[in-house]
């Protein structure tokens, strides 16, 4: 009996990404997952007033990207959309069955422990630049960050990985981590500055970031 093909698989992406093709925008960790796991994959761009739409919010209830449509299947949420892609096709989890719990732990540290205070400190830098507190408010950003940093340093020690091979947690680690690239902090920690570097040295991530990049600056030309 011939074999069915697989569902085409789509992602909701910026029209024009505020990053400006620099791979930051939430759709840059779900391609780089599709490309790890070497599932091909096409993208809706949208602009800011179809992401409020309501054929988009539909999918996606608070009207952002990405989201992920896969025959019947239309999710939200990088975190789960990296969980399902992970969970569905070899390549970003471990069989072992604990080793595979562990890196699911570490996908949920990136989102859950990790980022908010890159988060926090994000929105200070673009929305609070000109308040009189902002001068103050920045050190103890910063010094969040570098406590979360000094444990995640602890913990990877030498290692090439946060735990066994590259897996979805490490994806999600340094997808986070990179939205403070050159800001001197995860840069204060050598094993992370490596780390990071290893991750990004990978093919899949090469060709995902130039799938953004080249859709951002095709974007701009049509402009």
């Amino acid at each position: 009996m011939p074999r069915l093909p697989s569902p085409r698989i789509m992602i909701s992406v910026f029209e024009r990404s505020p990053d400006q093709g620099r791979g930051l925008a939430r759709d840059m960790p779900v391609r780089w997952a599709l490309e790890e796991v070497g599932r091909p994959y096409t993208t809706r761009p949208l602009s800011f007033a179809a992401m409020k739409a309501d054929a988009h919010r539909a999918r996606h209830p608070f009207g952002q990207i990405p989201t992920f449509e896969e025959g019947g299947l239309v999710l939200f949420e990088s975190g789960a959309i990296l969980l399902h892609i992970a969970s569905h096709y070899p390549g970003l989890l471990p069989a072992e069955p604990h080793v595979r719990a562990r890196a699911i732990g570490w996908l949920f540290a990136a989102l859950s422990t990790i980022e908010p205070p890159i988060l926090d400190r994000e929105r200070a830098h673009y929305l609070e630049k000109d308040e009189p507190w902002y001068a103050q408010r920045m050190p103890l950003l910063d010094q969040a960050i570098r406590s979360r940093l000094t444990d995640l340093s602890r913990r990877l020690g030498k290692a090439d990985w946060l735990d066994g091979d590259f897996s979805v947690g490490d994806l999600a680690m340094v997808s986070v981590l990179r939205r403070i690239e050159g800001a001197g902090l995860y840069e204060l920690f050598d094993n992370i500055t490596a780390y990071v570097a290893r991750a990004t040295a990978r093919p899949a991530f090469t060709r995902a970031f130039e799938a953004q990049k080249t859709a951002f600056a095709s974007y701009e030309k049509e402009s």
